[in-house]
């Protein structure tokens, strides 16, 4: 049985991954040598202008960054890879228990290997955020390069979770795509607006993300890594399929009764 969540904790769990990409990128352009961490076009096209203007920093800076999603993508690939063939790849919505269709978590809980992928991401944020602290917010030398490595790595992770949970009409870490998508859709006469909620959330999210991480980079950049953080972690909460709150809620309540209120109503 299938074991996507409900299109309502899928919609969250994207504009909380987004949030933190935005958070990411802000974190890398500003302390961590003026690259990005998530949106690869944008350091291939850095990579460009380093070579025009014969900045090595620039040159280096973007292929740390580039080597690092790469790296990331990996890493998240070989993570899935191993639970789904370990046999573990269901979610709890793939059996008759508690966690079974109708019951406690069946919509709002990912695909075990999803789960492990994204907690290997958090895994490496964790790691960033030592490094951060250490290194008291404004890495240096080989200790920049370093968390720039890991902070994109995180974000290639990202990447690859994001691939297997089906949200192949948005993207968490580029979205150029799906700002194209919510326009055409929106100028197309007598269409529909197919995910227009979720592409206008995520794009609110890239936003939001990068606005408060650069008024903590500018006020307090030692809790930069901790917006990080609890961005991802508020993503496994809702990935967990524990009832979430109704101000969570982005729909109407399901029918009553026990069916109804394990499911739809979450």
């Amino acid at each position: 049985m299938s074991t996507r969540p409900g299109q309502q904790a899928l919609t969250l769990i994207a504009i909380s991954l987004t949030f933190g990409s935005g958070a990411a990128d802000v974190t890398s352009f500003t302390r961590l040598g003026d690259v990005f961490t998530s949106v690869m076009t944008g350091n291939i096209v850095l990579w460009g202008l380093a070579a025009a203007r014969g900045s090595l920093s620039l040159a280096a800076h973007t292929a740390v960054a580039i080597a690092g999603y790469i790296a990331g993508v990996a890493c998240g690939t070989w993570v899935a890879h191993g639970v789904r063939a370990s046999g573990a790849s269901g979610g709890p919505g793939d059996s008759g228990g508690p966690g079974g269709p109708g019951g406690p978590g069946a919509e709002g809980a990912l695909p075990a290997h999803v789960n492990w992928t994204l907690s290997a991401e958090f895994v490496l944020l964790a790691g960033f955020a030592a490094g951060w602290e250490i290194d008291g917010a404004s890495p240096a030398g080989w200790a920049q390069y370093a968390l720039l490595a890991v902070l994109a790595a995180a974000m290639g992770v990202q990447s690859s979770a994001v691939k297997d949970m089906g949200l192949t009409e948005v993207s968490t870490t580029y979205l150029t795509g799906t700002l194209t998508g919510l326009v055409a859709s929106l100028a197309s006469p007598g269409q529909d607006t197919p995910h227009g909620l979720r592409r206008v959330g995520v794009l609110i999210g890239l936003v939001a993300g990068a606005s408060l991480c650069g008024l903590l980079v500018a006020t307090a950049a030692a809790g930069v890594p901790a917006l990080l953080l609890a961005a991802l972690a508020f993503t496994l909460l809702l990935a967990s399929g524990r009832e979430r709150p109704r101000w969570l809620r982005l729909g109407p309540a399901g029918p009553a009764g026990p069916a109804g209120s394990a499911g739809a109503g979450r």
